[in-house]
């Protein structure tokens, strides 16, 4: 009898013991996300005024986005900034379609590129930037601005971010919001998602003059930046990660731009989300694996003043949700050798099963209250009715859920690059003068 209590008791206390560790890992790596979130309902944003106006090139990859590419070139076309200091470059990648000769009727310039074994947004990027130094070499641009075909602009969108380069900044992302919002609950998923990346993750650390994060689409990079790594040297699954970290390693503040609004068009089918988080959740675990340990040194050896940076940076590329993961397997382990009668231990198997629901309940409601807070926040921001505003504070949890497959199956089955298809043309003239929430409170 003591033997078996004895067991129990052990049983007991290594499950236990292994929660509370993973349960005190995630507190000690992510509270200080929390405080971020203190600091931009306390404290506003830093704001820039330029002195001058500076001379940029637009980099567009674009693979079959003929019905989308117009709207993008209308709405740089139509910014309240000196038009002659904006020349735009589309990369036509591979394309099937007349995409090529929609861009270039819209006034951009054009590089045709096939290339079937180098395939993704970075390789594209690169070869456009290349074929700009080769063919304009004496443009001067300044900085280099980054758009997916997608994307349009509000008005003031350029002369906003003059005002961040001209403060000095070498690289710089801006507010990213949707216009299709209001599709479904899958849009409306990413659009939360997005927003609280701009407003309690990049805004927060503008605030604090630590490095911001730039995120797929609507950033710039200094000429100077690029030049010094021969071209758009970046190329796996999630370039716009892997060029953030690389360049925090090496001292390179980015910035972040509140007043610069994007609207950016969401996947609405569950098939395309899934894939294109399957590339992202992928291309993380690649960053991870060969930028970790720099950031790590970064930590400890940085003598830039970017050790905060880097310590951000790695739990941003952190595989933390397979921690979530490997605890739930565990706990399901110990409940079903439990009812298999290898462990004799009722206990235990109560424990993990209160560890399980414990760990998918803290999940779900992490995310629901940073999904109503962001929603609450940004109201007026955002382009939907009332009432997919309010479902999206209750959808939002679940579509976050959805990551935790997709994480699993990330780590082992190899990815290849999958394009999203874009339908969603819109009037420009929509979103001609915007006004964000984010201009005028809290922060």
């Amino acid at each position: 009898m003591f033997q078996v209590l004895s067991e129990s008791m052990a049983a007991l206390s290594f499950v236990d013991i292994f929660n509370c560790c993973v349960f005190l890992t995630f507190t000690i790596c992510y509270t200080y996300q929390l405080f971020y979130v203190f600091v931009v309902l306390t404290r506003k944003a830093p704001k820039h005024v330029a002195s001058k106006n500076h001379k940029y090139a637009v980099l567009v990859a674009a693979r079959n986005e003929r019905a989308v590419i117009g709207d993008l070139i209308s709405s740089i076309r139509a910014q309240n900034y000196p038009q002659e200091l904006i020349d735009v470059y589309v990369i036509a990648d591979n394309c099937t379609d007349d995409t090529a000769a929609i861009a270039r009727s819209a006034g951009a310039t054009v590089f045709t590129r096939h290339n079937k074994e180098e395939v993704g947004k970075g390789y594209a990027l690169d070869y456009g930037l290349k074929a700009i130094w080769q063919e304009f070499p004496n443009k001067g641009y300044e900085a280099y601005f980054v758009f997916d075909a997608d994307n349009v602009l509000d008005a003031n969108y350029f002369r906003e971010m003059n005002s961040t380069f001209d403060s000095g900044a070498k690289a710089s992302t801006s507010y990213r919001n949707s216009k299709n919002f209001d599709s479904n609950w899958i849009s409306s998923g990413y659009g939360v998602w997005f927003l609280r990346e701009a407003k309690f993750l990049n805004q927060a650390r503008l605030t604090l003059n630590t490095s911001c994060a730039v995120s797929g689409t609507g950033f710039f990079i200094a000429a100077d930046i690029l030049e010094n790594a021969g071209g758009w040297k970046w190329h796996l699954l999630t370039e716009d990660i892997e060029f953030s970290t690389s360049s925090i390693i090496d001292g390179v503040r980015i910035a972040y731009c509140p007043t610069a609004v994007l609207y950016d068009e969401q996947p609405i089918s569950f098939k395309d989300s899934w894939n294109q988080r399957f590339r992202w959740a992928k291309g993380f675990y690649q960053v991870f694996a060969h930028y970790a340990l720099g950031l790590v040194k970064g930590i400890f050896k940085n003598e830039r003043g970017h050790k905060f940076a880097c310590y951000d940076m790695l739990m941003t590329i952190s595989p933390g949700m397979l921690l979530s993961v490997v605890s739930i397997v565990f706990n399901a382990v110990i409940v079903v050798l439990g009812f298999m009668g290898v462990m004799s231990t009722g206990i235990a198997i109560a424990s993990s099963i209160s560890s399980i629901f414990f760990c998918l309940f803290n999940y779900f409601m992490f995310m629901f209250v940073f999904g109503v807070l962001t929603t609450f926040v940004e109201w007026n921001s955002i382009r939907a009715t009332t009432r997919r505003k309010v479902l999206s504070m209750f959808t939002f949890p679940f579509f976050m859920l959805t990551y935790i497959p997709i994480a699993i199956v990330a780590l082992f089955k190899k990815c290849t690059w999958k394009p999203i298809a874009h339908t969603i043309s819109v009037d420009v003239n929509e979103y001609a003068e915007t006004e964000i929430a984010s201009n005028k409170v809290v922060g």
